[in-house]
């Protein structure tokens, strides 16, 4: 595995760190993965007709940012989760592959090209997420609030699942995104608070758990969901509290899912968690009264989210019915 991944600099000549920030980091231990985590290259021309469209709209796609070990299946279905705001995030997760640095001004016309390809990929469920912008007044909800709405107008018939930011310290940015009605309102955790100093030292834990129950409160037809990664380190009793927080703040759908390293620059695989111990998570998470629940190692929030999406909505009409 390489050891930090460099980019192309504007000019497209001059290589740049990827995460310069981890530059001086001394290397973490790689860990062989297992069989179980193993997935084929990407390639096919359902992948291929993905890939075009993406370029042709100028997009960024977290598939390809975060280094997405489901893309070649993802984008077979013509399944790609769009990454709005450009390719440069504000923060430094220790987990994250996705570039980091000053990004760029918004990009007034994204909006609208995000629209035109989801269309063009005919949708029925959309993935729109994107970088943290701490550098904007309101983090960047506008911006999602405006994508949202442009999808409504051209494509009316596909749902819209948005997995924002933390928004910390940006208020009323919550409030924009919750009024242009999306879906689903998706928000990960990542990791359990213990580990929150060292793998995502720019957020808040209570925060971005407060964030997921002002969702519910704003709009209580919005669907909730949050993701968390094992294999950092965390216990099991750390990830049943996350569950138990999870549940009081009114989350509908959790994720669970195997940290990878991008590279050993970022933070080291404590372990591979076996498929056996996520079904058994998943099992606890149901009895917790989660309405819906993915865990698997290869499990990422926007996996399969539109078949995730229509047993959610099964799930709730089960659950009204009771």
């Amino acid at each position: 595995m390489a050891a930090l991944v460099t980019l192309l600099d504007s000019t497209g000549t001059t290589p740049r760190p990827r995460h310069p920030e981890k530059v001086a980091h001394s290397e973490t231990p790689s860990l062989p993965k297992p069989n179980w985590l193993r997935v084929r290259a990407p390639g096919s021309p359902g992948y291929d007709h993905t890939r075009a469209i993406v370029r042709e709209h100028k997009l960024h796609t977290v598939c390809e940012e975060a280094a997405c070990p489901n893309i070649g299946d993802c984008w077979q279905k013509r399944h790609a989760t769009m990454m709005i705001m450009g390719g440069i995030c504000t923060r430094a997760c220790a987990f994250c592959n996705v570039a980091t640095g000053l990004p760029s001004a918004l990009d007034a016309g994204e909006p609208q090209r995000v629209a035109e390809a989801v269309a063009h990929l005919a949708l029925e469920h959309v993935v729109v997420t994107s970088v943290d912008r701490d550098d904007l007044a309101d983090g960047g909800a506008q911006h999602f609030a405006e994508t949202i709405r442009a999808i409504r107008v051209a494509s009316p018939g596909t749902t819209i699942e948005v997995l924002t930011p933390d928004f910390l310290r940006k208020r009323g940015a919550l409030e924009i995104v919750i009024a242009a009605q999306p879906d689903v309102f998706n928000h990960n955790l990542e990791t359990v608070p213990g580990l929150y100093l060292r793998i995502r030292p720019g957020a808040r834990y209570f925060h971005s758990l407060r964030l997921l129950q002002q969702a519910k409160e704003i709009d209580a037809k919005t669907f909730t969901k949050s993701g968390i990664m094992v294999g950092l380190g965390e216990t099991r009793e750390e990830v049943l509290q996350v569950m138990d927080d999870l549940r009081s703040a009114g989350v509908d759908f959790l994720t669970i899912g195997q940290y990878l390293q991008p590279t050993r620059k970022h933070a080291a695989v404590a372990r591979y968690v076996p498929p056996e111990e996520f079904e058994g998570l998943a099992q606890a998470a149901r009895a917790k009264g989660f309405l819906l629940v993915a865990a698997s190692p290869l499990t990422r929030s926007s996996y399969h989210a539109g078949d995730d999406f229509r047993r959610l909505q099964a799930a709730h009409r089960a659950h009204a019915s009771t």
